[in-house]
């Protein structure tokens, strides 16, 4: 639906948000009308180069049309079903994840924060069932990001900060340590930890990647205290960081992997992989999601995923992403690029993030400020070079203009 088709105007349409929405969003002053590509056209027809890809989650582009097919195909013969049943595309995109990234079992949730959910949950089981009543314990990093549910908020790294107020007591059981601080997380883990969670590059965090010798050093921590060693990739995962999942380029396999945003090519999806030693933690009635693994958001999955294996859209993610990430380096008032692949923090040395968001917006580049002096961006999988070039131009001029 177009706003032309409602015969509303923009104004009128802004009115039904502030009048019926909680508000938390401070949205761009335009309405998004229609996406193809790279791309986001607005009311009046102006588009915008869109390097946030709906944060992270449109991959293959705005209405990619394998992923657009095959929702059209899967919503005129069955819409939903419940999980009492057995549905082809759940079991066709359970096989293809499960063998592309090597993992043995798959839980289907609807979200990122689900997904990080019923691993935590995985988790706790686990421990108790095999170690007893008190190895429950799950430690994560300072500054990460793992959602806004209870739980995963708790797990959330970022005490005392506005993500957190007032939403306290949090659940028992969680405890921080020092991302990319291998001492610091055995510090951390005592005789009632049963895992450790984090995110493989902190996004929220301000893209912050992980070190080898940090991953590496968490998973031998993990096998000599029989714990679990758990990696959200809920932003990371499916060719964002230049390898299918972040844990594929830095040759780390967790015991379980959170997963959203980018699988389902613009529909609501997440999922856990586990490996097989934890395929008995859960049997009937220890969980469940009445819209979990719907055959709409699994067809659009199993398209979207496809859509990335056979365009080998990992690879241009990393060789677009590293040419990216050097010419960002030629910004004013540069203090740091981070990122793998095409998930870039860009770090000034003056708190100028937010202004830039906007100001790029009005410039037809469309991105996110993460902390006071960063932004973050994560176009599609596909973009090319000369898109890049032009997200560089907008945001020099952008810079320059505002310091």
């Amino acid at each position: 639906m177009k706003l032309a088709d409602t015969g509303k105007t923009k104004e009128q349409l802004k009115d039904l948000y502030n009048t019926y929405f909680y508000e938390t969003f401070q949205r761009f002053d335009f309405v998004a009308d229609q996406g193809e590509g790279a791309y986001v056209t607005d009311e009046n027809g102006r588009t915008y180069l869109d390097f946030m890809a709906g944060i992270a989650v449109n991959s293959t582009g705005h209405c990619n049309k394998r992923v657009v097919e095959a929702i059209i195909d899967q919503c005129q013969s069955m819409m939903h079903a419940s999980n009492y049943c057995y549905t082809v595309p759940q079991g066709m995109a359970a096989e293809l994840i499960c063998k592309s990234i090597g993992m043995e079992k798959i839980y289907f949730q609807n979200s990122g924060a689900e997904a990080n959910e019923v691993m935590m949950k995985l988790a706790r089981k686990y421990g108790k069932d095999n170690f007893g009543p008190n190895r429950y314990e799950i430690v994560t990093a300072l500054n990460s990001f793992h959602g806004r549910t209870l739980a995963t908020l708790a797990a959330t790294g970022q005490p005392g900060s506005a993500i957190q107020h007032n939403y306290d007591p949090f659940i028992p059981g969680i405890k921080y340590a020092e991302y990319n601080n291998l001492a610091s997380f055995e510090a951390a883990c005592d005789e009632n930890t049963i895992a450790i969670m984090v995110e493989p590059v902190q996004g929220e965090g301000g893209v912050i990647p992980a070190t080898k010798e940090f991953l590496e050093g968490l998973r031998k921590l993990c096998d000599e205290r029989g714990m679990l060693l758990l990696f959200d990739e809920v932003q990371t995962g499916w060719g964002r960081t230049g390898s299918l999942m972040a844990f594929m380029g830095y040759g780390v396999k967790p015991d379980a992997v959170s997963m959203a945003k980018a699988m389902g090519g613009g529909l609501p999806i997440g999922a856990m992989c586990t490996s097989e030693k934890l395929a008995r933690t859960f049997g009937p009635g220890a969980h469940g999601s009445t819209y979990a693994g719907n055959p709409v958001a699994c067809a659009a999955a199993y398209a979207q995923i496809s859509e990335i294996i056979d365009n080998n859209l990992s690879d241009n993610s990393q060789k677009v992403g590293a040419y990216f990430r050097e010419k960002l380096l030629g910004l004013p008032h540069i203090k740091e690029v981070r990122g793998r692949g095409l998930m870039i923090g860009v770090e000034f040395d003056k708190e100028i993030a937010t202004d830039v968001k906007y100001k790029a917006c009005e410039e037809g580049l469309l991105i996110t400020a993460v902390r006071p002096a960063v932004i973050r961006m994560v176009p599609p999988l596909n973009i090319t070079i000369e898109e890049c070039d032009q997200a560089f131009d907008i945001l020099k001029h952008v810079v320059e203009s505002l310091v």
